[in-house]
């Protein structure tokens, strides 16, 4: 089984993205340790779509695969420009004969996973359109932050994407249960949104958000309405 990942997060090597998938990557070579025989070879390839100009060799690591995982980040409760532009890449491979089987990971800073099923559901579609068989989406939400969390916090979240490389390299698809245990919330439950709304009046709620908006120098316009009025 050839597996290739692409990665859609625009920001490449130094995403949240990439962090998941490493560890779904350590587990899918530790099954690889276990299972590989001559006849039955586990290999997995990663992609990062941030380089659109390798999008030739990118169709041709999708035509060559048994197996795809598309993972990005939640942008605009859709997906990434760049993710946007290698799926009109595939166009011409609708209805190919033998095209991978297509799953999907999907993260991002929600920690509730109801913000991410409309995308859910324009994959599945997708797939259909591609001819391709629908392995599923997994959804994480609560990933941003996980660059700067201590071990403990992150431990739990990083063997889970082990386990689920770890059964992906052995079934060639994903745990149903480590699927369901990722999503962890549907909704806030009520106690969880009374806590948010304390949090938000210390300004403790912000804190990592207005680090970044200083960070890119845009903490002074963080009240700004650029398109108010146009329309």
């Amino acid at each position: 089984m050839k597996l290739t990942i692409f990665n859609g997060s625009p920001r490449g090597k130094g995403s949240n993205t990439k962090i998941l998938m490493d560890h779904f990557c350590k587990g899918f070579d530790a099954a690889a340790a276990e299972v590989n025989t001559a006849e039955n070879n586990l290999k997995v390839n990663v992609a990062y779509l941030v380089h659109t100009d390798k999008m030739e060799e990118f169709m041709e690591l999708f035509e060559e695969s048994d197996k795809i995982i598309l993972a990005f980040p939640l942008y605009t409760d859709c997906i990434p420009g760049i993710v946007k532009f290698f799926i009109e890449q595939l166009e011409p491979l609708c209805g190919r004969e033998n095209n991978p089987d297509m799953g999907f990971v999907v993260q991002s800073g929600f920690p509730e996973a109801v913000h991410s099923r409309a995308v859910e559901k324009y994959l599945e579609k997708l797939t259909g359109r591609l001819g391709c068989k629908y392995l599923g989406t997994v959804i994480k939400g609560g990933v941003e932050g996980i660059q700067v969390q201590p071990p403990r916090m992150t431990q739990k979240l990083f063997g889970s994407f082990y386990r689920l490389g770890f059964h992906f390299g052995k079934t060639g698809a994903f745990d149903e249960t480590i699927v369901r245990e990722l999503v962890k919330w549907e909704r806030l439950p009520g106690w969880a949104l009374v806590l948010f709304r304390l949090l938000a009046l210390t300004g403790i709620a912000n804190m990592y958000w207005n680090t970044q908006l200083k960070k890119n120098d845009a903490f002074d316009r963080r009240s700004s309405k650029p398109y108010q009025g146009l329309f």
